[in-house]
């Protein structure tokens, strides 16, 4: 095996341009080795401005590439699962961006993939590999706030372009399936279990169709969790988590910068002007290196990917339960029912 894992990468998508790939350039498993769009100039356009050594006309020559041995995948919504399989049956590892799906049928359906392929397949949720995630993860291992009983999130920016696939009802677009999951991410970290109902309320554009407000109740085994998201909000995001004994909030949960330190509050005195409070600061890091460089160590160690196929699953369930709960109007279980189980 190679000491860097070479990837491909189907469209030139502006999230895989501007940060994804930049980053996965500047980590020690991972090289981009070749781009692919359904226009081949625009392709030579990106591996020029990249570097980026072999440029395609179609996503099939690249997966026909032998040079290639993963791909990264972040095309509009509703062509994740086909090329995931295409990429699959061609012998290619697949980190695909999230959500992996739009429904947890068509998820599941990769489940068969895998195993007759024997390649692996990964959901994009970088905030997995980044060392604020980790830290929060031991702090509650270590019941720093006591017994966690609730998570509380917000997740909102602002875009009414009906031309962006984000405001697109058939691209898979809203804010459930762009920024929501992170929430319910976020949420299943914590409680390290997955959800036994939910229950949302979502309000959706007369124009556009799209969820442009969405708000759910969460519940687990212990506790709740409780969210917004929102397309048509004044843009913010952050993350609290409180126990028996104390609090923990993260400053920029999702987002997060490569150019500054980050910040994690814990408060275990309870004092409401913050006297309690204790600030822990994380280097600068790209956790776009961090996702890529992890798939890839993975892959070449034959071990687990960080967000494999059974995590996409349960977290695809919650969200199609919130979207039944929404036109039912009453709490509805996750169809979370899948093999194997990642904390």
């Amino acid at each position: 095996m190679n000491k860097k894992l070479r990837w491909g990468v189907l469209s030139t998508a502006n999230i895989g341009l501007k940060k994804v790939l930049p980053a996965m350039q500047q980590g020690e498993y991972t090289s981009i080795v070749a781009i692919a769009s359904r226009n081949l100039s625009k392709a030579q356009e990106a591996a020029t401005a990249l570097a980026i050594p072999k440029a395609y006309g179609s996503y099939e020559e690249l997966l026909a590439d032998p040079d290639v041995d993963a791909i990264y995948n972040p095309l509009p919504n509703q062509l994740h699962v086909p090329w995931t399989i295409k990429a699959a049956e061609a012998g290619k590892h697949i980190l695909c961006e999230k959500p992996l799906s739009l429904t947890v049928a068509e998820a599941k359906t990769l489940l068969d993939v895998r195993a007759r392929t024997g390649v692996k397949i990964g959901e994009a949720f970088m905030i997995r590999s980044h060392p604020q995630w980790l830290r929060l993860r031991e702090l509650l291992d270590q019941g720093r706030i006591g017994e966690l009983r609730s998570v509380l999130g917000y997740f909102s920016y602002y875009n009414v372009d009906p031309a962006n696939i984000r405001n697109q009802v058939s691209c898979g677009g809203g804010a459930l399936f762009d920024i929501g999951c992170y929430l319910i991410q976020a949420s299943r970290i914590g409680f390290a279990k997955e959800p036994t109902r939910v229950v949302a309320c979502i309000d959706r554009d007369p124009n556009l169709r799209i969820d442009r407000l969405t708000s759910a109740i969460i519940e687990f085994p212990g506790g709740q969790a409780v969210f917004t998201c929102s397309t048509q909000m004044v843009p913010y995001q952050r993350v609290h988590f409180l126990g028996t004994r104390g609090r923990i909030e993260i400053e920029i949960p999702f987002n997060a910068p490569n150019d500054r330190p980050l910040r994690l509050f814990i408060d275990e005195g309870g004092d409401l002007f913050g006297a309690g409070i204790t600030t822990e600061t994380f280097p600068v890091c790209d956790q776009y290196t961090l996702q890529g460089d992890a798939f890839s160590k993975a892959v070449m160690d034959g071990k687990e990917v960080p967000a494999p196929l059974e995590e996409a699953i349960k977290n695809m369930a919650v969200i199609e339960a919130l979207f039944h709960s929404a036109e039912s109007r009453q709490w509805e279980i996750p169809q979370n029912e899948v093999a194997g189980a990642y904390r």
